[in-house]
């Protein structure tokens, strides 16, 4: 662990900063959102006060864009827009790119990267991924704006701002190959792509990495790089495992680091714009979850690095995890504020694990501000494996959510629940779980956070005027095992024959009846006074369908989506699995508004102000984007109806249409969902309590409108109306209820009248016009 080694490089590094001037910002409108964290430093934090504590439980939806095309293959998204100048840009699966009018969602221009994004290549693996954000560059001299975005194809590409035409002086007609014999380390095959934005300093872009999940320890390299916005010209590489006779080379034993793979930047960067420092956070080595072949710490995995943004020269680090065992990365992207201590400004930056420890140092120096503590951790019983002893811990403040578990963690929400949860964790050995960092075992051992949070991506807000720094999390537990791998073995994960898996990572369920079986609350959401390094607040957040009621439970899985806030006193925020859109006070975290929607968020939200003189919210719900402003924003606001409400249970589709919806299910579904709708645990599950409980106040028309938008994967759009309705009817039909004499329209004014509840006895008045 190292936080100054090059304190006298840094003195003179400085003084020639000042010489030479401190760089200047682009400036931007106060009611724009130019990047991914709305600024360099990822506060996403708007001044706007339009849209305040006061007015916010007005809101109502103004318009939706609908990313999805019949016959245009189609993912999820997990998209931040950004609003620049009048226009609103979003990126989305696939490598498309829509300019929108910011008061309306018309299109201005779109594009498309090319490709057969619909051939069965292409349906495979991370192509396609989310897309989850673009950047914005003002251009230079006679090179007009631009937005550039990074594909996992291993692209980077630069659009006129204006046109969405590609830039014919960047690269190859607008795009730049990243898949460079440099980086992909003799492994031209497996995979090198950008699944999240590039970073944008003066005219430099950095790009991080999505390398090789499906790999062993060898694969393509995680390296940062920089390139010139002006030509698409290479300037700069970190190399994110050292090269021999680098620093850091040490921490991988008997030559290790050849080749290594991971040790990557897949979230996003934080610039300091007036210092001229770029900011990564790291994430783990490979493989995940085993490292006897890759001995030693590890660096740069799991660390944030500082480093002089025009030369890529390291300046200081910090590793948070020492040779990562469990995928707990550094996912979020740094976020720079100040801190106030002792009656002195302190810049600084925070770093955040999944785990979820949250560490906070002078951005300048890499000084913690509060502290870290080397502490024991357990030793586990691998073979051969390599175990660090130590682990840092920030002193302040505490975890942000759950780090171990023993069986007086069991949850109590009710005596069979609490029984069945015993039985489970007594074929483990109580859980095998000895405190924080237990790692993986051949036996199985309970595990928090789960590889996929903790916290993630969508990481934090940060309210200036509080000094809060607000992030969601999830307490996301799972029984994790190992299973060697030997020659021969199939019919389990053996990974590419150029770099083979030594040990099978299985991952088991510690839930009963979709309960998990650890205490509540299961997700939350934290305010941290980095003044103090203290909780200021910490609420749950969401709550699962059916549990005993006043116990405030947090939902099972709300952490993808995070905060975003306002000088209005407010921050926004989706995340749940209820699917609601939500805004909260942000002093105290007391909840002022929320809003069904048609699909899950599983991104970030923003706010700008239109050029019509109003605020708007903008967040992208799995394959819609959904804009909401106050009341007598646009005339043609809500889409009402004056259509009496029903419910499922009164006949409201016919046998013959269930029948020809089984057939539709057969031919589309079974793969991942299996003949009986239960997903088996590797998809949602479809039929009973809780396929019901999903769905339970939403309309017909959001489950149709799903089905549509997001199914079959990597094919969504591919269904016909008719095939649509008829695989929602079979879908009722195996949930028992009833069918009718009245055949289910595809009209989506009638599903919205159709509103599915749990039982027959249950009718819904909803809002006219309500989402």
């Amino acid at each position: 662990m190292e936080f100054g080694s090059n304190r006298r490089h840094l003195t003179a590094w400085f003084s020639i900063l000042l010489l030479m001037g401190l760089a200047v910002k682009p400036v931007y409108g106060q009611g724009d959102w130019p990047s991914w964290g709305h600024d360099a430093g990822n506060q996403r934090h708007s001044p706007l006060t339009q849209i305040n504590a006061e007015n916010v439980s007005t809101l109502v939806p103004v318009w939706r864009y609908n990313m999805v095309k019949r016959g245009v293959a189609s993912k999820r998204a997990q998209s931040t827009p950004l609003m620049v100048n009048g226009v609103l840009y979003l990126s989305f699966p696939y490598y498309r790119v829509v300019a929108l009018q910011p008061e309306t969602g018309e299109v201005i221009w779109e594009f498309t990267a090319p490709g057969d994004w619909n051939s069965e290549e292409h349906q495979k693996h991370w192509t396609g991924s989310s897309m989850r954000g673009l950047a914005y560059w003002p251009g230079e001299g006679a090179i007009p704006p631009q937005i550039v975005l990074g594909t996992e194809e291993g692209e980077l590409i630069s659009l006129n701002a204006k046109t969405g035409i590609p830039n014919p002086k960047f690269g190859n007609n607008g795009t730049v190959n990243l898949k460079t014999p440099d980086v992909m380390n003799g492994f031209p095959n497996l995979h090198y792509g950008i699944g999240s934005g590039v970073k944008i300093y003066k005219h430099l872009v950095f790009t991080p990495v999505h390398n090789a999940d499906e790999a062993g320890v060898k694969g393509p390299a995680g390296d940062t790089r920089a390139w010139d916005l002006r030509t698409g010209e290479h300037v700069w590489s970190f190399h994110s495992v050292p090269h021999a006779g680098e620093f850091g080379n040490e921490t991988w034993h008997d030559d290790s680091w050849r080749n290594a793979t991971g040790a990557n930047t897949w979230s996003f960067f934080a610039i300091d714009e007036e210092r001229g420092i770029l900011y990564m956070p790291l994430g783990s080595a490979q493989n995940d979850f085993y490292g006897m072949d890759r001995r030693g710490d590890n660096l740069f995995a799991n660390s944030i690095v500082a480093l002089d943004a025009m030369t890529g020269k390291r300046l200081w680090h910090f590793q948070a995890i020492h040779h990562d065992l469990w995928d707990q990365d550094m996912p979020a992207a740094p976020v720079l504020f100040d801190v106030v201590k002792d009656g002195k400004t302190i810049p600084a930056v925070s770093a955040i694990t999944k785990y979820p420890l949250l560490f906070i140092f002078n951005r300048v120096t890499g000084e913690p501000i509060y502290g870290i503590e080397e502490r024991p951790v357990p030793e586990g019983t691998v073979p051969g494996e390599y175990y660090s002893p130590t682990q840092p811990f920030p002193v302040k403040p505490p975890p942000l959510g759950r780090v171990g578990f023993t069986t007086d963690d069991i949850a109590t929400l009710t005596p069979e629940h609490t029984a069945a949860c015993r039985k489970l964790f007594e074929s483990y050995d109580g859980g095998r779980n000895r405190g924080p960092y237990s790692p993986p075992s051949l036996e199985g051992t309970m595990m928090f956070a789960h590889p996929g949070g903790g916290i993630e991506f969508t990481g934090a807000t940060f309210d200036p005027s509080l000094g809060y720094y607000i992030v969601n999390n999830t307490d996301g537990g799972y029984i994790s095992a190992l299973e060697r791998i030997e020659e021969g073995d199939t019919g389990i994960y053996v990974g590419p024959k150029e770099s083979p898996v030594l040990y099978n990572h299985i991952w088991k369920s510690a839930t009963v009846d979709g309960w998990p079986c650890w205490k509540t609350p299961w997700s939350t959401i934290t305010a941290v006074d980095v003044n103090t390094g203290e909780f200021a607040w910490q609420i749950p957040f969401g709550s699962v369908e059916g549990t005993p009621p006043g116990i405030k439970t947090g939902d099972t899985r709300a952490n993808f989506g995070g905060p975003t806030s306002t000088a209005g006193g407010i921050f926004f925020i989706g995340a749940t699995t209820d699917q609601r859109f939500r805004a909260f006070e942000t002093k105290t975290g007391r909840e002022l508004w929320s809003i069904k929607t048609e699909q899950r968020i599983n991104a970030n939200p923003i706010t700008y102000m239109g050029t019509d003189g109003n605020q708007y919210v903008s967040v992208v719900a799995n394959t819609v984007l959904l804009t909401y402003a106050l009341p007598g924003t646009r005339k043609d606001k809500a889409e009402t109806t004056s259509t009496p409400q029903t419910i499922i249970w009164n006949g409201v589709y016919t046998d013959s249409q269930a029948k020809m919806g089984q057939r539709v299910y057969q031919q589309v579904c079974t793969q991942c969902h299996l003949d009986d709708l239960s997903g088996a645990e590797r998809a949602t599950i479809l039929i009973g309590k809780p396929f019901l409980s999903r769905w339970n106040n939403l309309s017909l028309s959001d489950m149709v409108s799903t089905i549509r938008d997001t199914m079959p994967p990597g094919a969504a759009g591919s269904l016909s109306d008719e095939e649509t309705t008829n695989l929602t009817a079979y879908l009722l039909h195996k949930n028992k209820v009833p069918s009718g004499d009245t055949e289910l329209s595809a009209n989506r004014d009638d599903l919205l009248n159709i509103i599915i509840t749990q039982g027959n006895q249950q009718q819904l008045h909803r809002p006219k016009g309500s989402n």
